[in-house]
This record gives structure tokens, C-alpha cells and sequence, in this order.
């Protein structure tokens, strides 16, 4: 964990503070829909996760450098 958030959140939030969110989140939700709101929330993150690796490798993509060998046939398009 980062060294500059974990102090911060342990001096804010300690063990009966997370306690009592969890029952809270308990009694709102109910027993049953936890599973469920936990699923939702795994599969968020997992498809987040995949949409910023597609968008880090379409950066890769562009910021790679052309192949000098290849011709660009857009270059001699008034010579004709």
C-alpha cells in the first residue's frame, strides 16, 4: 500500500469504524444481496482492468514508429 494513504486511513478509520460500516452495509443490503453487489463489483473491476489494458496497448500502437521500409501511398498521391 502506498505510504502516504496508509497512515492517513489508519488514523481515520480503525477496526470499530470498519466494523460498524460492514453492518451497516449488513442491514441496508441484507444477507442475500451481498453475494450479488460483491459479483457486480468483481466483475467491474475486471472490465475495467481489460479496457485500460486495450487502451494502453492502442497508445503503444500509435506512438510506435512507422516502418521506413514500407511506402506510404498517400506520399505520391500528386506525382500522377
Amino acid at each position: 500500500m502506498n505510504s502516504f494513504f496508509h497512515p492517513v486511513i489508519a488514523g481515520i478509520i480503525g477496526g470499530w469504524e470498519i466494523l460498524a460500516i460492514l453492518a451497516i452495509i449488513l442491514l441496508l443490503f441484507g444477507g442475500s444481496k451481498l453475494p450479488e453487489l460483491a459479483k457486480g463489483l468483481g466483475k467491474s473491476i475486471k472490465e475495467f482492468k481489460k479496457a485500460s489494458s486495450e487502451a494502453d496497448e492502442e497508445i503503444a500502437a500509435v506512438k510506435k514508429p512507422a516502418d521506413p521500409t514500407k511506402t506510404d501511398s498517400t506520399k505520391n498521391h500528386g506525382a500522377n
